[in-house]
């Protein structure tokens, strides 16, 4: 008896957990304000004014685009134009330069995938020397051992040793 009262205080409890959470997810889907959207766009794009800042966040003195551009933005999103719809707007007006973050399109692509491939041609470069490095004092031990055959030629001979005195001493 007393185990089937605890399952079923536990699935009340789970259902009751569902219940909230679903009702909060409900409630926040509907948050998408006027403000809140002039909000998220003007984080998206540029002041034009030359402080380098973004629209929402222009804190310039006396700057003469802020409030205009704000005000565009204002009156797109009462118009009842969808983001992208403002967002092209505003590139058509202004230039790619109003927007925050480049394009996920045509060549702007490369602004986003270029990083990454530097990184990852930095790490492999990287790795490949160190390897390298590794192997040069593997040889050493190994010459050093006599399971490597010594060099042959007079010349290179002379040049291992020079290096060798160089960087033991």
């Amino acid at each position: 008896m007393v185990l089937r009262r605890s399952r079923a205080l536990t699935l009340l409890t789970r259902a009751v957990e569902v219940s909230v959470l679903a009702g909060a997810i409900c409630f926040s889907l509907g948050a998408a304000t006027p403000d809140s959207r002039q909000n998220t766009l003007s984080h998206q794009l540029m002041c034009e004014c030359g402080c380098a800042q973004l629209l929402g966040e222009c804190d310039h003195v006396g700057c003469p685009d802020r409030g205009k551009e704000l005000s565009e933005l204002t009156t797109d999103i009462a118009a009842g134009m969808t983001d992208e719809q403002v967002m092209d707007e505003f590139v058509a007006k202004y230039g790619a330069t109003v927007l925050a973050a480049p394009t996920t399109r045509g060549f702007d692509l490369v602004a986003w995938v270029a990083p990454f491939a530097v990184f990852a041609a930095a790490l492999l470069g990287t790795i490949l020397l160190i390897r390298r490095w590794g192997g040069l004092g593997l040889e050493r031990h190994a010459q050093a051992a006599g399971t490597v055959a010594p060099v042959t030629d007079p010349a290179e001979q002379e040049r291992l040793d020079r290096v060798r005195r160089e960087t033991d001493a």
